[in-house]
């Protein structure tokens, strides 16, 4: 079975864990994390990083340094992983559902223009499966408002917009390194940024709000949201074969691209020109005169050898985020799309696999 994800690791990945357990310096404490922070946030075009246990407490730990709370709003796209509103809500906050466009399937900055309420704090864009969201328009409604924007950068490692880095972007950016990211740790998180200020705080509150002058004085409420030296060497290996593996990226899809041209009414997630996206997952859209749904198609695909998965359920159709508002974009794109195998192990005779089977699938 051809799985969605498999990781790649580089063979120095094997040589920096083996330093950190013959060294002893295995969890927090060691020298893999801080350069993992410096590196990354190189690669981010920002001027610090602060390493998190995973992207879910990356993006809580970029809310809470912001002063989000309770009597707040934060905007999040109705079409993404439930993580982007799960950490709104822990810092007591309202997600405030913004319908998706159709040419990126990120927030639509016209429809987040009418969820503004004078509660509103803060924009929470998602560059949905490595493709960059139409940042400019929501920067300048954050600027003209005074809201913060912070980007969940998660799926999107390496992703440009109009040249520019993602994540770098916002007033914080936050990325995921779970074992199916372009760039992974097993677990593990990110939040960068160019404000030296929220760098220190975010450092601060993320052990515990430990004060630097004085061991176990804790001036505030913090949390324990430490990356592990161990998570860090991986990260480090990764970060050292970045090129290798953003050039397979742009190999997969290409090569789905080129395996899928022409297959009526089965559609590839669409490109803006001024995108360069990093394809984390390849996804299609089932158009119903496919002739085939959704479901059949997976099960189809299955049965062909090949795994694939549905795309996230929008969060207005989630029972703790439920909304009876209009969200025809999202919605239609949760009905209809699938993500394909994606992994970086994903080799041509795969691929080819892959799209000979959906060929077969829709000539019937």
């Amino acid at each position: 079975m051809i799985p969605v994800f498999e990781p790649w690791l580089p063979d120095n990945a094997r040589r920096y864990v083996l330093d950190c357990v013959e060294s002893g310096w295995i969890s927090s404490l060691g020298e893999y994390v801080p350069r993992f922070e410096r590196a990354f946030s190189r690669f981010c075009g920002t001027a610090h990083g602060v390493a998190t246990t995973n992207g879910t407490t990356a993006i809580h730990l970029a809310l809470a340094v912001l002063g989000v709370g309770p009597e707040d709003e934060v905007l999040v796209p109705d079409l993404t992983f439930v993580a982007t509103a799960n950490a709104v809500r822990y810092t007591g906050a309202t997600p405030v559902l913004v319908d998706v466009t159709p040419d990126t399937w990120g927030m639509d900055p016209a429809r987040a223009r009418e969820k503004l309420t004078p509660r509103a704090k803060a924009i929470l864009p998602v560059h949905l499966y490595g493709h960059p969201v139409d940042m400019d328009p929501i920067l300048e409604l954050a600027r003209r408002h005074g809201l913060w924007v912070v980007e969940d950068a998660a799926e999107a490692h390496g992703a440009r917009y109009k040249g520019r880095p993602v994540g770098s972007l916002g007033h914080l950016g936050c990325f995921s390194f779970y074992g199916n990211k372009i760039v992974t740790t097993g677990e593990g998180g990110m939040v960068v940024t160019n404000d030296p200020a929220l760098a220190e705080q975010l450092a601060f509150l993320r052990d515990h709000a430990m004060d630097g002058k004085r061991r176990y004085y804790h001036p505030a409420v913090g949390f324990n949201y430490r990356m592990t030296n161990i998570q860090a060497a991986i990260g480090c290996a990764q970060l050292e074969a970045i090129d290798e593996i953003l050039a397979r990226r742009r190999r997969i899809a290409e090569a789905y691209a080129r395996g899928l041209a022409g297959i009526p009414d089965l559609a590839l997630q669409p490109r803006a020109d001024w995108a360069e996206p990093v394809c984390w997952m390849v996804s299609v859209l089932v158009e119903e005169a496919f002739g085939l749904d959704r479901a059949e198609v997976i099960t189809g695909l299955r049965e062909r050898g090949a795994d694939s998965r549905p795309f996230f359920v929008p969060l207005h159709d989630l029972p703790p985020y439920r909304d009876e508002g209009s969200y025809p974009v999202a919605e239609a794109l949760g009905r209809k799309g699938i993500n394909l195998p994606s992994g970086n192990r994903l080799t041509p005779e795969q691929i080819e696999l892959v799209c000979h089977a959906l060929r077969e699938l829709a000539s019937r």
